[in-house]
């Protein structure tokens, strides 16, 4: 007999919530952890898979996917990280005209790593980077991609130019947790100011790059670099 619909939901929630906890957990230790079968585990895990909650990295093991990363962004709209950080994204569009975003790291089923935009103050110049909450942009060539990546320069903050878009620069520090910096876990999240590159100079990114950099370690009490 087919197992009924509200039990195949607990158990897939359970699995999720096993991969969740875990951040990368194998088959086996997710069939184990659930007391699940691991054909049972199999089946669920590959349906969750398909539909972007879990993804199976290049070790075979499953972690959290971008869909769940971007379901959690958009619930989070009223919670603690967005609301602790929309002060110092007002202040950076106050003092630069351009839009500041707050963005976590996210992962695509593909295995390919992305940044998922949280929240934004959008800019103020006619022209200017229009809210991207909740969409996914790849960390390879971007501001954000050096950051989540563990690679922030010692002025505390990184710099792209048209390295997602065309004629757009990004410039992103680090927000590490007070209790966690620079222990290899990465950053909790990412401020970043994004900008149609005509506007931008050395002198204009450095500057921004300054501020971006200050807010962020302002943010937790913390050093970015």
């Amino acid at each position: 007999m087919a197992e009924p619909a509200t039990r195949t939901v607990e158990r897939a929630l359970q699995l999720l919530g096993a991969v969740c906890e875990a951040g990368a957990v194998s088959l086996a230790d997710a069939a184990r952890g659930t007391e699940l079968s691991a054909s049972t585990a199999l089946r669920l895990l590959r349906t969750l898979e398909t539909s972007g909650f879990v993804r199976k990295d290049a070790e075979g093991d499953y972690r959290p996917g971008l869909r769940l990363v971007q379901l959690g962004a958009q619930a989070l709209s009223h919670e603690s990280l967005i609301d602790l950080a929309l002060p110092a994204l007002q202040r950076l569009v106050d003092a630069t005209g351009e839009s500041a975003y707050l963005s976590v790291r996210g992962h695509q089923g593909t295995g390919s790593d992305h940044a998922v935009y949280l929240a934004i103050v959008e800019g103020t110049h006619s022209v200017r980077h229009a809210s991207w909450v909740g969409r996914s942009v790849p960390l390879e060539g971007s501001s954000l991609g050096v950051v989540f990546g563990g690679a922030t320069p010692e002025s505390g903050y990184a710099v792209s130019d048209r390295g997602v878009e065309a004629d757009v620069t990004g410039i992103a520090a680090p927000l590490q947790h007070p209790g966690d910096p620079g222990n290899g876990h990465g950053p909790v999240a990412a401020l970043s100011v994004v900008s149609p590159s005509y506007r931008m100079n050395p002198e204009h990114i450095a500057r921004i790059g300054e501020l971006v950099a200050a807010e962020a370690q302002a943010l937790f009490g913390v050093k970015t670099h």
